[in-house]
């Protein structure tokens, strides 16, 4: 049976000066960050739609209906400005669906969830991803820190699996994790299923967590999809694809779990 995902956010725009001694020129880079999940869904029982962030702004569905075309919904590296401040709202003071809000009767409704981290999730950088004390974050598993929640492990970490090996989502995925590089530190919620974590002398914070919302899933992976977070090993890794096709099995009760 296919089902229908969505994925939001991961993509950017870079602005260089290049300085050769008297002179200067400027360059704008457009760059993609979900190439590596979406070769990872490639061939597999999920229909993927991806609206990089510049496009979530004005076509990310703002009815119910048009969000129920989808069986899952993933928020990743997008803050959630770009939810509520479209251009109606934004330049012509002109009254519009609340998209938080909606995801969150969707997934009341039975939609599954995720959030995936990065600058831009959870609270991020400079606390500046602002999904804290939303309704997006009534729906995780997870509640945002209210200030900057990145943790920079250049030394990178591997994965202390925490959860039951034969869970659906962890299910098939053996071996030690490679290495990642970074994550947003989160808060659990109490009936959180915490599948895995940092390492103890990392602080032991939630990496992949899992919960329920009325007649819905949800599911927080803090780390990444893809670098700088996520280092090439990491994707390489037969584990890589597993695991977001287990997320999602999962998320839209393929499991049947």
């Amino acid at each position: 049976m296919t089902k229908r995902v969505l994925l939001l956010g991961e993509s950017w725009v870079s602005s260089a000066t290049h300085y050769k001694g008297f002179d200067q020129f400027g360059s704008v880079t457009f760059h993609l960050g979900a190439e590596p999940l979406v070769n990872a869904l490639k061939g597999s029982e999920f229909e993927l739609t991806y609206l990089p962030a510049h496009e979530v702004v004005e076509k990310m569905p703002f009815d119910l209906e048009s969000l129920k075309a989808y069986d899952a919904i993933i928020l990743s590296d997008i803050g959630a400005n770009s939810l509520l401040l479209p251009p109606a709202v934004w330049l012509h003071s002109k009254p519009m669906p609340n998209r938080l809000k909606l995801l969150r009767q969707w997934t009341e409704e039975g939609g599954g969830l995720m959030m995936i981290g990065g600058y831009f999730s959870f609270q991020g950088i400079d606390g500046k991803a602002r999904w804290r004390n939303t309704p997006v974050e009534d729906v995780l598993p997870v509640t945002c820190l209210p200030y900057d929640d990145r943790l920079e492990v250049p030394e990178g970490f591997s994965a202390k699996i925490t959860g039951d090996k034969n869970h659906a989502i962890l299910r098939g995925i053996e071996g030690t994790w490679p290495l990642l590089l970074g994550a947003n530190e989160v808060v659990l919620k109490e009936g959180a299923h915490v599948l895995a974590t940092l390492p103890d002398d990392e602080g032991g914070h939630p990496l992949l967590v899992t919960g329920s919302y009325g007649k819905g899933r949800s599911i927080a992976w803090t780390s990444d999809i893809g670098p700088h977070w996520v280092p090439g090993e990491f994707i390489a890794w037969p584990g890589y694809d597993q695991l977001w096709k287990n997320c999602l099995s999962w998320l839209t009760h393929l499991d049947n779990a």
